[in-house]
């Protein structure tokens, strides 16, 4: 039986173009609506230590009016803890976060960092909220998200999603396989992020061991053409047919 999955979408960049004039319009609680309504399963909101796009309001109004589950990103820093504990999202999603980058760059070291790590692993998972560790598809990384006990990792699967020839796609594209059936070999449930649009979700889509999917900078890029609902219908279409389709046939 093919096991659904699920559609995560990021709204971070609608408050991107909201800050850029400042103001309320757009909204992003608006946009989280329309995802739901065009069939989101639940909502992403990074909310950065320089607050360049989500805002602690918009977090605070996410958790009051949207129906959806809430997966917050996050550094791991004392003050990011304290908002997660306060604010109880059903998610949470830690990331290596750098002042000076346009966007995550790669993914959180677990294995490097597992005495920081800790710490936020085990006050979040005590407070109910589904932990997850946003990795690169290595191996080691899964094996230290489990070591950490976050039930969840996410695949930062940017490499895959930007390469530009069938080598090194399909080098990448092995990777993302290879610790997606890692992370199910040591009980974890597995994600994937960063990068995804129509172009590259097909695959992606069609691992079985991956149970969802955080989209976004393409979607709210694609609505600008098209509208935001019409964009996530498809993504979702997109999605499903994938994963109707057996793995080596997607593959080629």
């Amino acid at each position: 039986m093919t096991v659904p999955l699920r559609l995560g979408v990021n709204i971070d960049h609608v408050a991107t173009i909201r800050n850029a004039r400042g103001g309320m319009h757009p909204d992003p609680i608006r946009a989280a609506v329309l995802a739901a309504k065009a069939g989101a399963d639940g909502i992403t909101a990074h909310l950065r230590e320089d607050r360049r796009h989500i805002s602690d309001t918009d977090i605070e109004r996410l958790g009051r009016e949207i129906d959806l589950p809430l997966n917050l990103e996050m550094a791991a820093t004392d003050e990011m803890l304290e908002i997660a504990l306060r604010h109880q999202p059903f998610a949470a999603c830690i990331v290596p976060e750098k002042r000076e980058e346009r966007t995550t760059e790669g993914g959180l070291d677990a294995a490097g960092g597992h005495n920081h790590l800790a710490r936020f692993v085990r006050d979040m998972g005590s407070a109910d909220i589904r932990v997850s560790l946003f990795i690169e598809p290595d191996p080691i990384q899964v094996n230290a998200a489990a070591q950490l006990g976050a039930p969840v990792v996410e695949l930062h699967v940017g490499a895959y999603c930007d390469a530009e020839d069938k080598v090194a796609r399909e080098h990448h594209y092995r990777r993302i396989i290879d610790a997606a059936a890692k992370a199910e070999e040591l009980g974890l449930e597995c994600h994937a992020g960063h990068g995804i649009s129509f172009a590259t979700v097909g695959p992606i889509a069609a691992i079985p061991t991956l149970m969802e999917l955080n989209i976004g900078h393409f979607l709210v890029g694609e609505a600008i053409y098209v509208g935001l609902s019409d964009t996530i219908t498809e993504m979702r279409r997109r999605m499903d047919e994938a994963r109707s389709v057996e793995l080596p046939e997607a593959i080629s």
